[in-house]
């Protein structure tokens, strides 16, 4: 092949899809642009909404790369390019995918869901039923959780989305519920003043409603007391594991037992 016929083939291709070249280059280009504007435009607005910062990130994050595979659509629709194949292949792919990662896609499901509905947030003590800690990050799949004893859990959030959820600290304050046995020869009278004075004398205890202390249960070995008073949320284990101690020395000290299991057996000897 020589030059002339060469140049004669390309000014013909430049003929024939030159236009279409210079048409698809400008379509991107104003397409790039416009993308970019309404990218701009839903940040604006999600910025008034209160929509988690996570969930804002994610919606323009998918809304540019939905629109841009949309504007590629077009502009090699506009080069002559068959699209009916590729779309099928797009389609296909997107089937395979996600048999592949149902899983995955649960969880994005779940993120978006958490992240709406807002059943925690950052900082919040929650449980699942099975997870317990403070919720330390919240993303788009996952959930970080750290635990008292500052361990870090990753909880899929299709699960979070599909429990159970417990949430310790929606709520300023909570309430307090603990059990406290005595022996059947104690005083009830003196072991009830007694837990009164020491719930009404500690200072993370709110007396607004009033503890309630009362004869809960005549069990086997022990005459319960139950004890229900409200504290400060971030009180909430501080209180628990000083009254234990609290009222353990106290009950020592005025001679009240906290007794164990126990059985009596009587053996009866035939004559």
């Amino acid at each position: 092949m020589d030059w002339k016929s060469l140049q004669e083939g390309f000014t013909d291709w430049l003929m024939t899809y030159g236009p279409k070249l210079i048409g698809a280059i400008i379509t991107l280009i104003i397409g790039l642009w416009v993308i970019k504007i309404i990218q701009n435009l839903i940040v604006k607005i999600m910025d008034k909404s209160k929509l988690d910062e996570t969930l804002k990130k994610f919606l323009r994050t998918f809304l540019g790369v939905l629109l841009k595979v949309l504007l590629f659509i077009v502009v090699l629709s506009m080069l002559g390019i068959e699209m009916t194949a590729f779309v099928a292949l797009i389609g296909a792919v997107g089937i395979a995918i996600g048999f592949a990662l149902q899983g995955a896609l649960a969880n994005f499901a779940g993120g978006i869901l958490i992240l709406i509905i807002k059943p925690f947030k950052v900082g919040e003590f929650i449980s699942d039923g099975t997870n317990m800690g403070t919720v330390e990050e919240v993303h788009i799949v996952v959930t970080k959780l750290r635990t008292v004893d500052n361990k870090l859990i990753i909880v899929p959030n299709g699960q979070l989305a599909n429990s159970t959820i417990t949430n310790f600290s929606r709520s300023d304050k909570r309430r307090l519920d603990m059990t406290f046995g005595i022996g059947y020869d104690d005083d009830i009278k003196l072991a009830k003043n007694t837990l009164t004075e020491i719930y009404k004398n500690h200072p993370k205890v709110h007396q607004d409603p009033a503890p309630v202390i009362a004869v809960s249960e005549l069990a086997d070995s022990s005459v319960n007391f139950v004890v229900k008073s409200w504290v400060n949320a971030s009180d909430y284990w501080d209180v628990l594991y000083e009254m234990q101690e609290t009222v353990k020395l106290k009950f020592d000290e005025l001679g009240i037992s906290i007794p164990y299991p126990q059985m009596d057996v009587h053996v009866i000897q035939e004559k």
